[in-house]
């Protein structure tokens, strides 16, 4: 089965084709240019962009694939949740191609699809804990197959990436901060106890950052006082050493935050052996690390994938679909897109 993937949740355009379970070609224009002008996503002009390219972008991944359009078996695409212009783009175009071509048609989970993308890399095995850690989602799952995935713990604010972005914008760190902020972190010496682990003293798997957040913009004048560094930020090699500091500090506790919720979750799924950790953020290398020896030290196995499938693209899409696709799910054409903050139902058809 040949999938076609197409991802516009945000500010990246991808489309790509799996077959088979094998990553067949992949194309992606980024809008990061764009919106590091403004510090962050501008809806409005994501959607345009998206628009501008879809068409030119299929026709270039079918040319570098050397298929034809009547060799695509399903058209996957992200559904939700996203930026509901962005979302609109991608799904008109998917439902006017299957359409055309007559061909089925299937509405994908981006949060699922991001913790199944490390399928194209190693086995999935089921059942797992899926840790989803992105800009805008920082959720966990139990995983009992690539439909059944069920929410153990959620954001109720700010997600962990939204948290990096938000403070690295704050130090003058050039779009998107958290990036840069990993890499100052590493050149860095963590002060363990600067900064709180948020939303721990509770019984549940739930998330909230915005108070880190919020002490992290508060402690920066009183720590990072006298020193300047040109603004925005580019590299590590222009960041004085108290900086680089702070960053280690603010990146070991969300880091320690996210492990102790996943430790939380294992020790209450023992049967759970393995963790597949997905998102933006999953491609922090402390995390990484630290999830790792999480998994370790358990006797069990974390599967993280390249930081390419990290963050939004369409091999994951078309993955998920051919996944869903090849056990018999589609959607009809009246499938409803669905933005950020509003569940995604079950409504595949079988």
């Amino acid at each position: 089965m040949l999938c076609l993937g197409i991802e516009s949740s945000c500010d990246e355009t991808a489309l790509a084709l799996v077959e088979d379970g094998r990553l067949v070609e992949a194309v992606l224009a980024s809008q990061a240019d764009v919106h590091a002008l403004f510090g962050g996503v501008v809806p409005e002009l994501a959607s345009r962009e998206h628009y501008r390219f879809v068409g030119a972008l299929f026709d270039e991944l079918m040319r570098r694939s050397g298929r034809d359009n009547a060799d695509i078996d399903l058209v996957s695409v992200a559904r939700g949740p996203g930026l509901l212009g962005s979302l609109l783009v991608g799904v008109a175009f998917a439902k006017g191609l299957a359409l055309g071509l007559g061909k089925p048609f299937l509405g994908v989970n981006h949060l699922h699809a991001h913790l199944l993308a490390v399928g194209l890399e190693h086995e999935l095995r089921f059942p797992a804990l899926g840790l989803l850690v992105s800009g805008g989602h920082t959720h966990l799952y139990r995983m009992e197959s690539p439909w059944d995935c069920r929410l153990l713990g959620r954001t109720l604010d700010d997600a962990a990436g939204e948290a990096f972005d938000k403070v690295g914008k704050f130090l003058g760190l050039a779009y998107p901060g958290g990036r840069l902020m990993d890499a100052l972190a590493r050149a860095g010496q963590a002060k363990p106890k600067l900064f709180p682990r948020p939303y721990l003293d509770n019984d549940n798997l739930d998330f909230s950052f915005s108070g880190l957040k919020t002490a992290a913009t508060g402690l920066a004048a009183q720590q990072l006082a006298g020193h300047d560094w040109p603004r925005p930020l580019t590299d590590v090699a222009h960041a004085p050493q108290v900086l680089k500091d702070y960053c280690a500090s603010f990146n070991l506790a969300v880091v320690e935050t996210l492990c102790a919720k996943a430790k939380r979750a294992l020790d209450r799924n023992p049967d759970l052996k393995t963790l597949i950790m997905a998102g933006g953020v999953a491609c922090n290398s402390l995390l990484r690390e630290s999830i790792a020896e999480l998994m370790q030290s358990r006797g069990g196995r974390a599967l993280i994938p390249d930081w390419q499938l990290c963050t939004d693209n369409a091999a994951m899409i078309a993955h998920a679909g051919w996944l869903l696709g090849k056990n018999g799910y589609h959607h009809d054409l009246c499938m409803e897109t669905i933005p950020r903050g509003k569940a995604i139902p079950q409504d595949m058809q079988c």
